[in-house]
């Protein structure tokens, strides 16, 4: 029966016109599929980057690519003969209308090439597979650590453009307007983190998880639930639903993060359950996901505020 299928299945592919070519281009395309982190080199400056190659039905390959900024972006098609591969994706934040392009070369576990931008400029590019993050077993926790004194900004540093506007005010951490961003000089591979905060209306923020994977923090009350907004994990993961209380209120955040694992509650409701972060997200400090990483808080999009950051590390396993 299982050699009949086979042979009814092999004289389809023949009628729509698929010859023995497909199966050894189809081989060969195997090794591209996956989850890739990306540094992109712009002169002396680099920048993280992420990619995702799946295969849609039988033969064609498609994708999302995450950049330096805004979200994950869906790759319609990805050619690839050869070794080689090429894809477009449309603009999304960018101010140029033209598509950007993307022509990379597989060579083993790694991968790189070249990306040119809508306005013609050619950067350079290269990644690896990126690591699965799973843990062997159950995690034990540590003491908890309080990551903001009430007091002053001691244990965080102001990182990006813009000078900091970050001050401590009555026990709040305050970020007055747009400027720099605050990361913690500590780094912390899985942990339980609880914070609160309060956004002004229409305000934007979010917050880093490892100083990768950004939770939306914006003024999102009575939005249908998005990616995009309070809950979601920005561009990948929307909550189930929209708990967010009205702008100027102030509000709560836990999250457990093990390995890509998260579990995500606002205001004591669970929006987002043991779920999978596939790579980064915009705005990323760095595409190593296997390290360690701070707590980002975003300074760089308007004003916020925070207040009892405190964030329960994992043990080392023994």
């Amino acid at each position: 029966m299982i050699a009949r299928v086979a042979y009814v299945a092999a004289l389809m592919l023949v009628a729509v016109g698929y010859s023995g070519s497909f199966a050894q281009s189809r081989s060969a395309s195997d090794a591209l599929l996956g989850r890739w982190d990306l540094v992109v080199q712009r002169g002396t400056q680099t920048a993280p980057s992420w990619l995702e190659v799946e295969r849609s039905g039988t033969a064609t390959l498609v994708g999302q690519f995450v950049g330096s900024g805004g979200s994950a972006r869906p790759i319609s098609r990805i050619e690839f003969a050869d070794g080689t591969f090429r894809f477009a994706i449309p603009p999304q934040w960018d101010s140029n209308p033209r598509d950007i392009t993307f022509e990379g070369r597989l060579e083993g576990d790694r991968i790189s090439g070249s990306m040119t931008m809508g306005d013609g400029e050619t950067v350079t590019w290269s990644g690896t597979r990126a690591p699965s993050l799973r843990r062997a077993g159950p995690r034990a926790w540590a003491d908890p650590v309080t990551l903001f004194d009430g007091k002053s900004v001691e244990g965080w540093q102001p990182i990006g453009r813009g000078d900091s506007q970050w001050s401590a005010v009555g026990g709040i951490l305050q970020n007055a307007k747009s400027g720099a961003n605050l990361v913690t000089s500590r780094k912390f591979d899985d942990f339980k983190l609880h914070l609160e905060f309060r956004v002004p209306k229409g305000a934007n923020s979010g917050v880093y998880l490892r100083g990768r994977y950004e939770l939306q923090v914006d003024d999102a009350a009575g939005l249908e639930p998005s990616s995009h907004h309070l809950g979601g994990l920005y561009g990948f993961i929307a909550p189930s639903e929209n708990v967010a209380r009205a702008a100027g209120e102030w509000q709560s955040m836990d999250v457990t993060l093990v390995g890509r694992m998260l579990t995500y509650a606002i205001n004591g409701t669970t929006v987002i359950c043991n779920r999978e972060i596939p790579g980064i997200t915009g705005g990323a400090l760095d595409s190593a996901e296997a390290d360690p990483g701070p707590l980002l808080l975003q300074g760089d999009h308007g004003p916020v505020e925070y207040r009892n950051i405190v964030i329960t590390p994992a043990k080392s396993p023994r």
